[in-house]
């Protein structure tokens, strides 16, 4: 599977509310798209200063940018392409 499948994956477990499934496949790849979902993961999780620092790897999005981690997830998913 490619990295871009492997994060759709993660985002649908993320979405379905698995954390754990969806963070062990983010934290397998260290590009950008994939920083921005583990920084999502985390935030979800309440561990913001480990959220901030990989928000800070990504490509500018910031952990003020969403409130609603479900809408940001969907705008990860619809960053991938289908």
């Amino acid at each position: 599977m490619t990295n871009k499948t492997e994060l759709i994956i993660a985002v649908h477990a993320a979405l379905d509310g698995d954390w754990d499934a969806a963070h062990k496949i983010a934290q397998n790849y260290s590009d950008t798209t994939a920083n921005w979902l583990h920084a999502v993961l985390h935030k979800i999780e309440g561990d913001e200063w480990n959220s901030k620092y990989w928000y800070a790897r990504t490509d500018g999005n910031r952990y003020e940018d969403f409130s609603d981690s479900t809408k940001e997830l969907i705008a990860i998913q619809v960053s991938l392409p289908q």
